[in-house]
């Protein structure tokens, strides 16, 4: 009978950390190599020149409060991932942008998915700083990461802060190919 017993409460802890291990791979994405052997489409590489070849319509103007919002965000920089985190001591992706927002008197939903249906759908062309990147890390079109658009280089490099699992807080480009990959859209939220 106890022997039995064990085994269950061996197999539901191994399924409790499968299941874990899991939502972390499909929730906030990294900033790892991602090596794939899927057929890369005309369509996909289509997207990634449009992305990387970027003809910017951002003036180079950052409103002050958007700055405010940038300048919390740097503050985190380092912070390491946590699963669920929204606070100095670890962040998810959606938990930092919401806990960056906050600071600045703005209200986000929670979940990465629900942010990506707040404010305006903008075309990457039109990007500021300030705006939200959302990505499909676990390939698909489903939501699973947000950034916030950090700058714009003058050759169209966009540049954003989030919150990676393998690094923490950091500042990525949209011209690294798992990035751009995992580009879906941006919204306006301020």
């Amino acid at each position: 009978m106890k022997m039995g017993l064990f085994k269950d409460n061996l197999q539901i802890k191994q399924l409790s950390v499968l299941l874990i291990a899991s939502s972390l791979i499909i929730s906030c994405g990294s900033s790892k190599s991602v090596a794939s052997k899927r057929n890369t489409s005309n369509k996909t590489i289509a997207k990634s020149e449009n992305i990387r070849k970027l003809d910017s319509k951002f003036d180079g103007k950052v409103p002050k409060s958007i700055n405010s919002v940038l300048k919390d965000a740097e503050k985190y920089m380092g912070t390491p991932y946590k699963f669920g985190g929204n606070t100095s001591s670890g962040f998810d992706c959606s938990g930092f942008t919401v806990k960056v927002f906050e600071e600045n008197d703005f209200n986000l939903p929670r979940r990465s998915s629900d942010q990506a249906e707040a404010g305006q759908k903008i075309d990457i062309t039109e990007v500021k700083p300030g705006d939200l990147l959302f990505f499909a890390t676990a390939g698909g079109s489903r939501v699973s990461h947000v950034g916030i658009v950090h700058d714009i280089s003058t050759d169209g490099e966009v540049k954003f802060i989030h919150a990676s699992t393998s690094k923490g807080v950091i500042i990525s480009s949209l011209n690294e190919k798992y990035w751009n990959k995992a580009y879906l859209h941006a919204q306006r939220v301020l």
